[in-house]
């Protein structure tokens, strides 16, 4: 049984929840722990009384702990990628890789904690000198979602840690393998004891006890908008800070001119690739008259050539859907769009994969002749889905991707250098790509989008110190 960690040791739970491999429903990965709101609570009293020690701790403390951690992961990439890939469903190149960004990003904030910068000026009154540093928030709540179980709780922990915060984390509860294996490395690895808390749980109870809780200075969440919308609602009412990451309906625009082989692979992988199962993928493809149909025709083709199966076999291209609920909904989706007069090539229902274990395996789907104010246009349905809408040019193309309530990631396919610059400029979102897939960033530069996908300082980077640190100014007479 996989313990919560509260005060530097391994406790049981309430209650504890199997981890179920959904490539094979039959395959139990372990019983994780579950914390209640009291097991949270004493979380948090422990964080609160590592602070005062870990905010003075020297940067090369700090460096030491985050390299080391950093150092670990990267040696286990292939287990860790395989423990992600059995829990969460992402083919095992993929989980491998994501497990190899999570060492780099620790590699990437331990470098920081010895760069915390800092500016030393004059007053405007003779002989006051003014300095302007940054220091740690205190007590951090991270709330991290399912699909990118060790690179997001990683990009989170590890920007909190190298400024001097204390943690509590609570993981997604349907993958919480990959978030306790980060915990047990740190832990390992000379974090003292409170300055991460893993509580493992129900986000009825875990999530609401932190957001209720007056020692918790902020809390950085990645999940649905309604649940993002009720984390800022409780944050605001008590002045804390917070941080949300949450849905996209991002476009991917391909011009006329596009190269069609590459406007092809960039649509299938930000669609259809990790099962459609991230926030930055793309699942409307916006496509001009004049290369429409050649396009729709090569994608379909790729389409047959993408193979769906158990994630942790060579060769496949698509692994499961995370779980029943979410294959429920992706199903539900596929109805709404043919309902809606959408024309649906794919997504076909797969109940065993190719050795006959039983997974939640769903057939990449495409619509095409859609609309934009379909429903399958407006929502988020995070799976293997994407539609085609057909637009005159580039203009129209432009006004289409803009429309939608979401804001994190958008593409184009062009050759063109002046529509490229222009649609950088002119998408509404926090991440633009020319010619290459959505879904796919860098650890050492900014993560974030503008409108409902986004709300506070950009996670990652340099930048991720706008959350973690609050800036004080002093002032000295000489």
């Amino acid at each position: 049984m996989f313990r919560n960690l509260i005060d530097g040791q391994w406790v049981e739970g309430r209650s504890t929840r199997p981890n179920v491999n959904p490539s094979d429903t039959r395959d139990v990965i372990g019983e994780y722990a579950q914390a209640d709101a009291e097991q949270t609570r004493e979380a948090v009293g422990a964080a609160q009384a590592a602070s005062a020690a870990w905010s003075q701790s020297t940067p090369q403390q700090r460096f030491d702990v985050l390299d080391a951690a950093g150092s670990e992961i990267l040696a286990r990439k292939a287990e860790l990628g395989d423990l992600l890939a059995r829990e969460e469903g992402k083919t095992l190149p993929e989980a491998v890789g994501e497990a190899a960004r999570a060492g780099a990003i620790f590699k990437f904030f331990a470098g920081e904690a010895l760069r915390p910068g800092g500016e030393t000026m004059p007053s405007v009154r003779p002989g006051v000198g003014v300095e302007i540093t940054r220091e740690p928030l205190g007590v951090v709540g991270l709330i991290t979602p399912w699909n990118f179980p060790i690179a997001i709780p990683a990009w989170k922990l590890a920007p909190a840690l190298a400024w001097g915060n204390c943690v509590v984390l609570k993981p997604a509860d349907l993958v919480p393998g990959s978030a306790w294996a980060l915990a047990d490395i740190l832990h390992r690895n000379g974090l003292p004891k409170g300055v991460l808390n893993l509580v493992m749980g129900r986000g009825s109870e875990v999530g609401q006890a932190l957001l209720d809780d007056a020692r918790v200075a902020a809390i950085s969440f990645t999940g649905s908008v309604a649940t993002g919308a009720r984390v800022a609602a409780a944050c605001a009412a008590r002045m804390a800070r917070y941080q949300l990451e949450m849905g996209g309906k991002n476009p991917f625009v391909v011009l006329d001119d596009a190269d069609l082989a590459v406007a092809v692979e960039c649509a299938a992988q930000s669609g259809f690739f990790s099962t459609g199962q991230r926030c930055t993928a793309s699942s409307r493809v916006i496509v001009t008259a004049g290369i429409h149909d050649r396009f729709v025709a090569a994608l379909a083709e790729r389409m047959k050539g993408l193979k769906v199966g158990d994630a942790r076999k060579p060769g496949t291209d698509i692994g499961p859907v995370v779980d029943q609920s979410q294959l429920a909904q992706d199903l539900d989706y596929l109805a709404i769009g043919r309902a809606e007069g959408a024309r649906l090539v794919g997504g076909e229902r797969i109940e065993r994969n190719a050795d006959g274990a039983p997974g939640f395996y769903l057939r990449p789907a495409l619509f095409t002749e859609t609309t934009p104010q379909m429903r399958i246009n407006r929502e988020e349905i995070f799976g293997p889905v994407v539609s085609v809408i057909r637009v005159r040019d580039y203009d129209e193309a432009l006004a289409v991707a803009n429309d939608t309530p979401f804001g994190l990631s958008a593409g184009i396919a062009t050759t063109s250098l002046k529509h490229a610059t222009h649609f950088k400029r002119h998408a509404q979102a926090g991440m633009v790509m020319v010619n290459l897939p959505t879904a796919g960033v860098d650890y050492h530069v900014p993560f974030g989008g503008r409108k409902a996908s986004s709300h506070g300082p950009r996670e990652q980077g340099r930048y991720a110190a706008e959350f973690y640190t609050t800036v004080k100014t002093a002032y000295t007479k000489a």
